[in-house]
């Protein structure tokens, strides 16, 4: 792949399970991406110098998942100007996700993170390619072309079921 224009990163390695389906889509789309781990609790320098230098790396969209208090997102997003789409993480420590959806969601006015729903990487290399898209025809084609693959698969599913009634 050539030059990442997204930056998913992670609180955890553990995370690597619900991130990699950002990863994969991203993939599909033909939209390179680069992935690692910075931890707000745990490396906080890192995070400062990930969320200072993406830019300048020429990454345009980050994509944040994390667990437990989740505040990667909404730090990510207090040092950078870029977009950044929060995944809310169930992780072992979790109240069942909540504890990282309402971190991620209540943000202060500001400070803006998108937010998808739990464990929902995917949909946030969906959202991340859909930014990147705006001003570049080849990953618009590749998105068009990946949402008509939906539907021809619920038609598909429909012609299934119609036939076996």
């Amino acid at each position: 792949m050539s030059q990442p224009q997204i930056g998913i990163i992670m609180g955890s390695k553990s995370d690597l399970d619900v991130m990699q389906d950002a990863a994969d889509v991203l993939k599909e789309l033909g939209v390179p991406y680069e992935i690692t781990v910075v931890s707000a609790h745990r490396t906080p320098d890192r995070m400062f110098k990930y969320a200072k230098e993406a830019h300048g790396r020429g990454i345009k969209v980050i994509i944040a998942g994390a667990g437990g208090a989740a505040h990667l997102p909404g730090m990510v997003a207090s040092l950078t100007h870029l977009p950044v789409i929060g995944v809310p993480v169930k992780s072992s420590n979790s109240i069942d996700g909540w504890d990282s959806i309402l971190s991620i969601l209540q943000m202060p006015n500001g400070i803006p993170v998108a937010t998808v729903a739990l464990n929902a990487a995917k949909n946030a290399g969906l959202l991340a390619a859909q930014i990147i898209a705006t001003a570049n025809e080849n990953i618009t084609q590749n998105l068009i072309a990946y949402k008509e693959s939906l539907a021809q698969k619920v038609e598909e599913s429909a012609r299934e079921m119609q036939s076996g009634i």
